[in-house]
């Protein structure tokens, strides 16, 4: 019997505009509303948040912002702030995704930045850690997932850390049609999960929710969610389409 509820995440990244996001929610609602099992969070990009959200309105599908600043409001072209995903209807966002730590220049202090803003502003953040190729063939997976996490969550009480979600995405399975075996994921889920108990205490670890992030799709779901250890799915490419990502929620 899983004892934690299971997240089905999708991230857009930048994908669909306003109509395309509505007819995704015309479509996608009415097959995801039977999955009382788990929680539904996509991520449309920032001008469809609004849009998703309305369309998303009397369903048990939840909306994310893909990142927010740290600031509440100021001079920072191009930024969004914790306050604005709220006011358009967001409930998540999602922090420190490989990419905004390749192309962007997130680091582990940013991401605790803006984690501590979102928890201010009542946001539950989808927090990623995860490691590149030449990590994980130097067998320094472990340490350098270890070292996101103490930088990610520093200074964190047990308290603060509760409504967290942490979404394991090996940069080298995004979007290469590579998918860490259950096995891999697995493991990498159990490491986070005792470092959670290492640097917070046991019951933090047991109720946190570790998400698997990295090119999931129907035909993998079920062996991925079949591992006790993982919580749920963070889905990037599949989660645009509305047959696809429903297939994945009702796994």
């Amino acid at each position: 019997m899983r004892r934690r509820t299971p997240v089905m995440a999708g991230n857009w990244k930048m994908y669909k505009s306003v109509a395309q996001t509505i007819e995704f929610f015309e479509k996608f609602k009415p097959l995801v509303a039977p999955a009382a099992h788990c929680e539904i969070v996509i991520a449309p990009p920032f001008p469809a948040l609004a849009a998703a959200a309305e369309a998303a309105r009397g369903s048990r599908i939840r909306i994310a912002g893909q990142n927010l600043h740290w600031e509440a409001e100021g001079a920072f072209t191009g930024e969004v702030s914790a306050a604005m995903l709220s006011a358009a209807g967001c409930s998540h966002v999602i922090i420190g995704h490989s990419e905004r730590r390749q192309y962007f220049g997130e680091t582990d202090q940013t991401v605790n930045r803006r984690l501590r803003a979102a928890l201010a502003a009542g946001l539950i953040p989808i927090v990623c850690v995860g490691e590149k190729l030449e990590h994980r063939e130097a067998g320094r997976t472990n340490a350098v997932v270890g070292e996101q996490f103490d930088g990610a969550f520093a200074g964190l009480t047990a308290g603060e850390f509760s409504p967290i979600l942490v979404a394991y995405e090996p940069v080298w399975a995004i979007g290469t049609g590579r998918t860490a075996t259950p096995e891999i994921a697995a493991e990498a889920h159990r490491l986070i999960r005792d470092r959670a108990a290492g640097r917070f205490d046991s019951a933090a670890a047991e109720s946190l929710r570790i998400l698997y992030g990295g090119s999931v799709k129907p035909d993998n779901i079920r062996g991925l969610m079949a591992r006790p250890e993982i919580d749920g799915v963070l889905v990037g490419g599949a989660s645009l389409d509305a047959q696809s990502m429903a297939a994945i929620v009702n796994f």
